[in-house]
């Protein structure tokens, strides 16, 4: 069956009226999602737009795009919903979390297209020795963070990533996770412990 029409719903997003609702069993929904069930996923969108919305925006920082990326995220949990497990981590754990992915790519392809765009300009240009060397330590050292946050627990991980790649304060990420502060500072820390650990860093 087709997609509902609920995410093309641009009036629906950020800033809806009454924000998202309360007491809503977000797991219970995304299995009856995977089910097909229109009505589920309408709840799933109303109760989670606007945190979704609004991290996609603090990663890309271009309403137009914000908005499309955040449509790609719901169509992507109506397909995939049957994918999330509750055992690995939150519900909203895991919207955000793809939410966050997608965001992340939707800012290579555009840096993609601007080399391309300008790549006459990159090839003619001469590029200074000391930059060339800074930008290959630079992809070294972020495929080693990658490989280490494999290495997380999927809580930890989610938690990590709002807090050091979305630049969520502990307070933001406690309440996009529906955590208490203090259980959201303890995953933050104990996945920072855990992450230094993986990259052989010295406390």
């Amino acid at each position: 069956m087709p997609p509902p029409s609920e995410p093309d719903r641009p009036g629906a997003l950020p800033g809806a009226a009454g924000g998202p609702v309360r007491g809503i069993d977000l797991a219970a929904r995304l299995r009856q999602v995977a089910k097909g069930d229109e009505a589920a996923f309408a709840v799933v969108y109303d109760e989670t737009a606007p945190r979704v919305h609004g991290l996609v925006l603090r990663v890309l920082r271009n309403p137009a795009q914000s908005e499309e990326v955040t449509q790609e995220v719901y169509l992507e949990v109506w397909r995939r919903a049957s994918r999330f497990d509750p055992g690995k981590g939150s519900a909203i754990g895991w919207l955000l979390t793809m939410a966050h992915r997608r965001a992340v790519d939707r800012v290579r392809s555009s840096q993609a297209s601007t080399v391309r765009d300008n790549g006459w300009h990159a090839r003619t240009r001469e590029v200074e020795f000391d930059t060339t060397a800074e930008q290959a330590t630079a992809r070294i050292e972020a495929h080693r963070v990658r490989v280490a946050l494999d290495g997380l627990t999927e809580v930890q991980r989610e938690a990590v990533s709002l807090a050091y790649l979305g630049g969520y304060t502990h307070t933001e990420v406690a309440s996009l996770l529906d955590l208490p502060l203090g259980t959201a500072k303890t995953r933050i820390r104990d996945g920072l412990i855990r992450l230094r650990d993986q990259l052989g860093v010295n406390p």
